[in-house]
């Protein structure tokens, strides 16, 4: 009975932490040509449920025009404060691809998760949810509604 729970113990051991393994995913926002400033994005994570679960990047380094960003703000943040250490850059010109890398558990994925763009241009458009993506396991393309082209996942 002792050789018996010590190898179901091993067993669980060595399965386990695969069971918790993250994946790199590739999210590639190509954004349609227009003119004017270059575009806020924020590209962020829900759950099935469609409540907010975490922000994977955002584009824009001035944090007063985050207001422009309402769906992706009144979500992540939490009694008026958000945080966004390393998960900021540049914002995206008309045409280019802004291209993010992020480390999610594979159990997120077939799993009801979602992976929202929203986007806003200075003296433009606000678009929530300009582009919306389920997050499974097979690499997929959709198309956007504003100034997203088209958003693609790899795996």
């Amino acid at each position: 009975m002792k050789k018996l729970i010590s190898a179901l113990m091993l067993a669980t051991a060595l399965i386990a932490p695969g069971l918790a393994m993250a994946r790199d995913i590739t999210i590639e926002t190509t954004m349609v040509r227009y003119s004017g400033h270059a575009a806020y994005v924020a590209v962020y994570l829900t759950k099935p449920d469609g409540s907010y679960d975490s922000t994977l990047w955002v584009a824009g380094r001035k944090t007063k025009y985050y207001r422009d960003l309402p769906g992706w703000i009144s979500a992540a943040s939490t009694g008026g404060q958000i945080t966004l250490d390393g998960i900021t850059g540049a914002s995206v010109g008309s045409g280019e691809t802004l291209t993010v890398h992020a480390d999610l558990a594979d159990t997120l994925l077939d799993a009801g998760y979602q992976i929202h763009v929203d986007t806003a241009v200075e003296n433009g458009f606000q678009f929530s949810d300009d582009a919306v993506i389920d997050l499974n396991s097979a690499p997929a393309t959709v198309s956007g509604t504003g100034y997203v082209s088209k958003i693609a996942i790899g795996l």
